[in-house]
């Protein structure tokens, strides 16, 4: 079973608050249906303020929200790569490699050290 993403999330409770894309949109002073459309399939994000404004409209935390955002986290990454070019490499190869999120979860887990 797919997790549910961040958009999915969103759609489930402006479905709850029996709201249309575009009743949303007007709830929240600025945006656009077809922007929060985009959120919804997962192609933008909202910015600080109108994530917000989406906890406060759908009745939610900006952490409940936050809890279903799946991008990576950039500055981390780029912090990283800055300290070691390898990453950027290695992401690169992840990348191309096709690898499922699960499978390189199961990896992961099946080689990182424990603390003894």
């Amino acid at each position: 079973m797919k997790p549910k993403t961040f958009g999915d999330h969103i759609r489930e409770l402006r479905g709850a608050r029996d709201l249309t894309l575009k009743e949303f949109g007007d709830k929240l002073d600025s945006a656009t249906a077809p922007f929060l459309s985009d959120i919804e399939l997962g192609r933008r994000y909202p910015s600080p303020d109108l994530l917000e404004k989406m906890a406060r409209v759908l009745l939610t935390s900006v952490a409940d929200l936050k809890s279903y955002d799946t991008r990576p986290p950039i500055q981390e990454l780029k912090k990283k790569n800055d300290e070691n070019p390898q990453y950027g490499l290695a992401f690169r190869k992840l990348v191309e490699s096709n690898i499922s999120a699960e499978d390189l979860m199961i990896f992961i887990k099946n080689n990182t050290k424990r603390p003894k």
